[in-house]
């Protein structure tokens, strides 16, 4: 890299008066994401849900159809952007060299970093919009088989399940003399024989899911976010209809409570006697590069007032900015410095 080389996009270099041109980075903004897990059941009851115990054994039949929700889990993570409230400015007046990196949203990732070091991507990664539920699991489709000739000539719905179970007792038959090798033109091999026991178990199934019915579920992702502030933050949750409103008089709250520890500065400690500035001498000069001092905060989430999770997270918009002093960028060397890109801190400084 040559010195006063920029790394810069040109939609952050702006010209802020006549004359002058300057490299514009801006701190970090913390917004704060929760990821919810929650499941979802459904319960298909099967149309011969009345005769499964006496006709198949069955005694786990569903008898109700219904959907049931089950809130899991929550994850706090956080997302980061350029807080455009607070810009910070490089020019060539302030005699420090303008090798700075900035990245696509603005933020500083670094100073005079080498040409072939990759950026360091620093932060926890959202994937998706906040509004949209992912399903992380989905269910195999099942082949139905056809129904037998007795099953669409039966009169009566009784008639019809002894004819479906006497199906499902001819499947588990012809299965095990396929097993026990007692048939005539069993599969020539293996790879065969496995495909008809799947073909034959599919088709079990199906015929038993009209007595039993049907249990699936799915684990379902949801996010939120928000910027973090006092304000406690609330959707609710119900085990009829998931995530819903207010008025869903079903609906247990959640509640997301952020806990705010700003930056506070620190005045220095006093100098010994010994080392106390000469009169006359000034303090040191400061350079246009600041770096962030992030605060904190303690979130919470409950449900139902049982919380399900807490973190303390770093939250760059209640950070401080601090100069760097300008003897740092003086010398025959130019030091490297890694900031971090959440929270605006440095990382890393050699020289």
């Amino acid at each position: 890299m040559l010195l006063g080389a920029v790394m810069i996009s040109t939609s952050h270099a702006q010209v802020l008066a006549p004359n002058e041109s300057a490299m514009v980075y801006y701190a970090p903004q913390t917004t704060v994401v929760i990821d919810f897990t929650y499941q979802v059941e459904n319960q298909e009851a099967g149309p011969y849900a009345a005769f499964a115990a006496d006709l198949i054994g069955a005694t786990n039949a569903v008898e109700e159809t219904k959907t049931t929700y089950t809130l899991t889990g929550a994850r706090v993570l956080t997302r980061t952007n350029a807080d455009r409230t607070r810009p910070h400015k490089v020019t060539h007046e302030s005699e420090v060299p303008m090798v700075l990196t900035i990245n696509e949203k603005g933020l500083l990732v670094g100073y005079n970093l080498p040409q072939n070091k990759d950026e360091k991507m620093n932060g926890e990664r959202v994937k998706g919009n906040t509004s949209k539920d992912e399903c992380s699991k989905k269910q195999p489709s099942i082949k139905v088989a056809p129904y037998p000739e007795e099953v669409l000539k039966a009169a009566s719905p009784l008639a019809q399940a002894n004819a479906i179970a006497q199906q499902i007792f001819h499947l588990r038959e012809t299965r095990m003399y396929l097993l026990s090798g007692e048939v005539e033109h069993a599969p020539a091999d293996g790879t065969a024989m496995k495909r008809v026991l799947e073909e034959l178990d599919q088709q079990e199934q199906a015929l038993t899911e009209l007595f039993i019915g049907k249990k699936t579920t799915r684990t379902i992702h949801k996010e939120v976010s928000f910027l973090p502030d006092s304000t406690e933050h609330v959707w609710f949750f119900s085990p009829e209809n998931g995530f819903t409103d207010a008025e869903n008089l079903e609906a247990l709250p959640i509640r997301v409570q952020v806990a705010l520890q700003p930056q506070k500065y620190a005045k220095p400690a006093p100098e010994p006697l010994d080392k106390k500035k000469k009169k006359g001498e000034t303090a040191p000069a400061l350079s246009q590069i600041v770096y962030n001092l992030p605060g904190n905060g303690v979130v919470t989430v409950r449900y139902n007032e049982n919380e399900l999770a807490q973190r303390t997270i770093s939250i760059a918009q209640l950070g401080i900015d601090v100069p760097l002093p300008k003897e740092l960028f003086t010398g025959d060397q130019l030091p490297v410095i890694l900031f971090n890109e959440r929270t605006g801190n440095i990382e890393s400084i050699t020289k």
